[in-house]
């Protein structure tokens, strides 16, 4: 054998031998991918009750690329099966999302039907007595008289933490701000969403806007007009306690619904 063939042997064995190494590398560290979602998976109950079948398809793929790690099978093998436990991961994941949207969407759906067959019922009552029943059961609303109008507080126990999806028991006085409304066609208000100051501050703007989003939609749900509705998000602006303390940053934590006059004349943003 030649010197230059020898050198060319030793080359071609070189260039085997790293990317022998390269594809055990990739192989390893998509296995250890499929085995972090596959935990994430097997750990979640939404999942594990959504999708049972994908996650036993994600679970058999994994330990046939971990069979084929310890033993007997090429990087590739490995790599594929890697590659299947993960989709089937994924696709455990998004039936889980599905299904939770559908449940969320059934059970606003009931809501929202409940509540407009309770406004029927409402529909029913002599207006003056409407109206009377109506002015005290805004008074009852802790409603307090400011430079910018009537304004009505909402705390956010009417919300899941860090979410802006209203709770159930948010409805009844939904309901009461409609009627109120529907009695004065006139007023328009403007919803005005807050935070406390803890987490990211763009963070905290989004949801204070989101949850105020939330109270209008579920009145336009109602049939009050868009038209009459304003929405703002002010985050962690115009704290009315000390976010120092938990019950401080538990009265921040707020959506403010500001009432215009009977002439629909609101008082100015902040």
């Amino acid at each position: 054998m030649t010197s230059r063939q020898l050198l060319r042997f030793m080359v071609l064995g070189t260039v085997v031998v790293l990317g022998g190494c390269a594809n055990s590398q990739l192989s390893e560290k998509s296995l250890e991918q499929a085995r972090t979602q596959f935990q994430s998976v097997k750990e979640d109950s939404a999942v594990l009750r959504s999708a049972p079948k994908d996650v036993i398809r994600a679970g058999e793929s994994l330990a046939r690329a971990e069979r084929l790690s310890s033993y007997w099978g090429s990087s590739d093998d490995v790599l594929q099966y890697s590659y299947l436990s993960q989709r089937y991961s994924e696709i455990a994941r998004e039936h889980s999302n599905y299904a939770l949207n559908q449940e969320r969407l059934a059970k606003q759906q009931m809501e929202r039907e409940r509540l407009q067959l309770a406004m029927r019922e409402a529909r029913l009552l002599n207006v003056q007595e409407q109206s009377k029943w109506l002015e005290q059961q805004m008074v009852s609303l802790a409603t307090n008289e400011t430079e910018r109008g009537l304004v009505l507080t909402l705390g956010d126990v009417l919300f899941d933490s860090g979410e802006a999806d209203l709770k159930p028991a948010a409805n009844r006085t939904v309901l009461k701000v409609v009627q109120f409304l529907q009695l004065n066609p006139r007023r328009v208000l403007r919803i005005e969403g807050y935070t406390d100051s803890e987490g990211d501050q763009q963070q905290n703007l989004k949801l204070s806007r989101d949850r105020a989003q939330a109270v209008a939609d579920a009145l336009t749900d109602l049939g009050v007009d868009d038209e009459r509705i304003q929405v703002k998000g002010y985050g962690e602006a115009f704290p009315v306690s000390d976010n120092a303390s938990s019950l401080g940053r538990a009265q921040n934590r707020r959506v403010e619904i500001v009432f215009s006059d009977e002439k629909g004349q609101l008082g100015a943003e902040r």
